[in-house]
Parts: C-alpha cells; sequence; structure tokens
C-alpha cells in the first residue's frame, strides 16, 4: 500500500470522510496544477489519479456543439451589453436574455471535433488525451500531500464546529490564556474562544491558566475557522448553573420562572413548583446553605436572592423586592405600574444601593415600580438612579442561612 493511499484511508478513518472525496479533491488540485503549468487556460483539464501506484490519465474535455461564426457572436454579444447598459443608465427593467456563445473553454464545434473523433455528433462529450510530463509525477505527489493535509485541516475545522455548535446556549469549562484587544482568550484544548470586554462581568479578574465556566453564547464560521463567543454576564449562565446544581431544577420539579441579573453584583431568580412537597426556595438554598454557596462562587461571589414566583402579580412583586417588607401594592393595569408601599425603615432596603434592587426587581417581574415611603413624601421609581450613598441591602434569606450555619460546617468552595 502506497503512502498515498494509507494518508487516505487515515483521514477517511479519523474524520469521518470518504476515500471518493478526498480523492475527487486530489484530482481537482491535480487538474489546476497541470493547467497552470502545462496546460493552457482554454483547456477544460481533467485528471484520474491512481493512489496505489502514483500514475495517472489526463485528458481535455469538450462538449461537441454545433458550428457557429464566433465574430458574429462576439457583435452580437457587444450589442446586448449596449443595449443592457443603456436600459439600466434610465432605470429600466432589462428582460432581454443573453443569446448563446460559444465556449472555447467547455465546448469544441462539431467541424473541430471530428479531427478527435470522425463520426462526432453534437452533444457528444470527447476526452482529448494530453501528455504527462515527467516532472509532473513529482509535482503530483506533493500535491496529493498538500491536498491531504488541507483536507485534515478542514475537517477538523468542520468537526470542532459542529461540536461546539451544538453547545450553544449551555456552559462549558475553558482555561483562562491572556488577553487580547478584543478580550480574554479562553483555551479549550483543541480550539480557544474569546470573551469579549462587553460580556465580562465588571471587576471580575481573570488570571492566566484559572479554570472557569462559560455560556457560549455563539458559534460561527470566520476567516480562520470557528470562533466561539463566550459570556461570563449573560443571565442564562444563572439558570445553567442552577440547573446543573440543583437536582430538583434539573429535573423539572422545580421550575424557573425568571431571571433578573446585575452580573457580577447581584441576581434575583425566580422559582416555582407544582409538587406541594417541595419548598422551591429549600431546594436552591440547601441544608445549611451548601447548594447556594456553591452557585455563588461559581459566579464568582455574585450575590442571589432567591425569589417565590406568583401568578398573583401584587405577591409576585411584593415577593421580587425581597429582603424589603412591603406593606400593600397598587396596580395600575394600563401602563402596567405598581406603587408599592414600605416602612420608613424599609425604603432604602427596597430601593437598594444604587436603585439595584427595585431595578432587578422591575425587570424580573415585568413591571415598573414606584417605591413610596408609607407615611412620608418620598417616592423612588425603578427607573431611577439612586446615589451611592443609598445604604447597604441587608442580607438576603440564602446568605442568613449561609451565616447562621456552623463555621466548620460551611460547604467549601
Amino acid at each position: 500500500m502506497s503512502e498515498i493511499t494509507k494518508a487516505i484511508q487515515h483521514i477517511c478513518e479519523e474524520k469521518g470522510l470518504s476515500s471518493e472525496a478526498v480523492l475527487e479533491t486530489i484530482q481537482t488540485a491535480l487538474a489546476a496544477a497541470y493547467r497552470k503549468d502545462f496546460g493552457n487556460k482554454m483547456q477544460n483539464v481533467q485528471v484520474q489519479f491512481d493512489p496505489e501506484s502514483g500514475s495517472m490519465d489526463v485528458w481535455d474535455e469538450k462538449v461537441v456543439v454545433e458550428d457557429a461564426d464566433v465574430e458574429a457572436q462576439e457583435v452580437e454579444f457587444a450589442a446586448y451589453l449596449e443595449r443592457k447598459t443603456a436600459a439600466e443608465a434610465k432605470g429600466e427593467e432589462f428582460t432581454e436574455e443573453e443569446s448563446i456563445r460559444f465556449n472555447p473553454k467547455m465546448e469544441m464545434m462539431a467541424k473541430d471535433a471530428v479531427a478527435h473523433k470522425k463520426d462526432a455528433a453534437v452533444g457528444d462529450i470527447l476526452r482529448i488525451p494530453l501528455e504527462v510530463p515527467s516532472a509532473f509525477g513529482r509535482m503530483a505527489a506533493q500535491t496529493a500531500k498538500q491536498v491531504i493535509i488541507q483536507k485534515l485541516r478542514e475537517a477538523e475545522r468542520t468537526n470542532i464546529f459542529a461540536e461546539f455548535k451544538e453547545k450553544e446556549g449551555e456552559i462549558i469549562t475553558g482555561t483562562v490564556q491572556r488577553r487580547e484587544m478584543r478580550g480574554m482568550l479562553i483555551d479549550f484544548g483543541k480550539i480557544s474562544g474569546i470573551l469579549p470586554v462587553e460580556e465580562q462581568i465588571r471587576g471580575e479578574r481573570y488570571i492566566p491558566g484559572a479554570r472557569i465556566k462559560l455560556y457560549v453564547l455563539a458559534v460561527q464560521e470566520g476567516a480562520r475557522g470557528p470562533e466561539i463567543i463566550l459570556s461570563r454576564s449573560h443571565s442564562d449562565i444563572v439558570k445553567r448553573v442552577f440547573e446543573t446544581e440543583i437536582p430538583e431544577i434539573a429535573s423539572g420539579a422545580v421550575v424557573i420562572k425568571g431571571i433578573a441579573r446585575d452580573a457580577g453584583m447581584r441576581s434575583k431568580v425566580a422559582v416555582a413548583t407544582d409538587d406541594e412537597s417541595i419548598d422551591p426556595i429549600g431546594s436552591c438554598i440547601g441544608q445549611r446553605g451548601s447548594r447556594i454557596q456553591v452557585i455563588i462562587d461559581e459566579l464568582g461571589g455574585e450575590k442571589i436572592d432567591i425569589i417565590a414566583y406568583d401568578e398573583d402579580h401584587k405577591t409576585y412583586i411584593s415577593h421580587a423586592l425581597s429582603p424589603a417588607k412591603v406593606v400593600s401594592v397598587e396596580l395600575n393595569e394600563a401602563e402596567k405600574v405598581a406603587t408599592v408601599s414600605v416602612g420608613a425603615d424599609q425604603f432604602s432596603l427596597a430601593i437598594g444601593r444604587g436603585g439595584q434592587n427595585v431595578r432587578l426587581a422591575a425587570a424580573l417581574t415585568g413591571w415598573k415600580i414606584n417605591v413610596v415611603q408609607e407615611g412620608g413624601e418620598e417616592v423612588f421609581s425603578s427607573e431611577e438612579k439612586a446615589e451611592e450613598s443609598t445604604e447597604e441591602s441587608a442580607p438576603t434569606e440564602e446568605e442568613s442561612a449561609l451565616e447562621s450555619a456552623p463555621q466548620e460546617e460551611k460547604p467549601k468552595a
């Protein structure tokens, strides 16, 4: 068995390609090489290559057509182009079809075909043998080698693209490589992905060599092969981490109804269940906060509020403003605006630092929320920006669960 045959078989077995496809590519490359170095541009060169012996047959393939006056055709074609250009200049629709012209590369007139085949008829395909110079044998072997290498690269790119395309919308683990102008380069072994600046978490450090989990935002074909666009800030990364760490969510017993995220700072996750025997919030927090702590660690210390979803809008909005205690909720259904009353001691808590709590609650519920201090005149809208001096939010239910756990029993990261 020749080296070329072994190479072809290796590609076919390893990359799942057919030997016919690889051989066809080699023959096409050889035909192009022959036409460039030994033929001319008016030849329709075809090659049949035997990878076992390295021998080949080369011929010029033509279709026999009716005799025609080439000069008259060229004159007619020039007139056709002139009419078309004039019509386009006037903005008129040009519907005239191009007259059929003689193509000397692919065709041969009947009067010339008889020199190669006495009984040649219109429609016949002629195969005119071409000489194979001795120098072309060495070129053929080199060309075949180059084509095989190229085919191998293309197959690898195709397989990698297909593999990662299936992971769009999923979380994968990669190793931080280095920073580039577009963002952080992340290594996955076979290929690297890019974590753009706009998809990074504000303030999060990416240390070369560190392994991190990332959300596959998009996989697309680029000029140099597959391009994998990653994210650390996308809200779906929170959903995927919950599905990975919470068995009840993975099984569908507990359902995530909504997520609002301020990447790197805080997320609110609304959960619900139809099974009365399951506590959806408790399932997410875990014993002594073990489950939620793993999720917090995966998200780089981002705080998580677990919210009980409710079909009743008033109740849902009240829950969404947790950890603040709500006195009452009034709804304007027409404008989808909720006016929420809270005690004086809960006003800053409901708003949150920089208005974060009320903005996340509004994003989670889909309602514009106006927070009103009971007995006072202070009003804050979810569309406003609070001063950074607004007091810190109180610990969430999950954080309280963590703080109440004995220190030695706290789950490790």
